[in-house]
């Protein structure tokens, strides 16, 4: 083998080494993952309603119905994924730091999801069921403000 063949042996052996550790470590702890799914449904659901409180004229009473009906009963999941706190994902250290604040906040999201489960129930229009989906959009980004980690794109 010629010094260049086993340089080249060494450096792709290296290279795969550096590419299965940093496959192991981007795979997010379990707790992570399940809220994050959850989190990502969460605002799926809330693009469907917010789409249909932006332009009233699309509003459908049966899917939005649907939406906060997820949203109300999915609401008291996540928080439960946060008890590890080694499972830090995109939660600042204010989750395990603030427990009380955080929990407030997460009473506050039920509560919220709750009360538009209400109103959509018997909602026509979008102007129905507008006062409160703006208290559930209220509810997510006072949590995430300070228990989120800032993505780029919300600095």
């Amino acid at each position: 083998m010629t010094k260049f063949n086993s340089l080249k042996s060494a450096f792709g052996i290296g290279l795969l080494g550096a590419v299965l550790t940093l496959g192991a470590c981007s795979k997010p702890h379990p707790d992570v993952k399940a809220r994050q799914d959850m989190m990502k449904n969460y605002g799926d659901a809330m693009k469907v309603m917010g789409g249909m409180v932006k332009a009233p004229d699309t509003f459908d009473a049966a899917v939005f119905k649907e939406q906060a009906a997820f949203l109300a009963e999915d609401s008291k999941n996540p928080w439960q994924h946060f008890e590890n706190k080694e499972a830090v994902g995109n939660a600042t250290e204010s989750v395990w730091a603030k427990t009380d604040d955080f929990k407030m906040e997460a009473e506050n999201f039920q509560q919220a999801t709750a009360q538009l489960n209400q109103v959509a129930q018997t909602a026509t229009s979008a102007e129905d069921v507008k006062p409160a989906f703006g208290e559930v959009g209220k509810s997510c980004k006072s949590c995430h403000t300070e228990f989120k980690v800032k993505d780029d794109d919300e600095k």
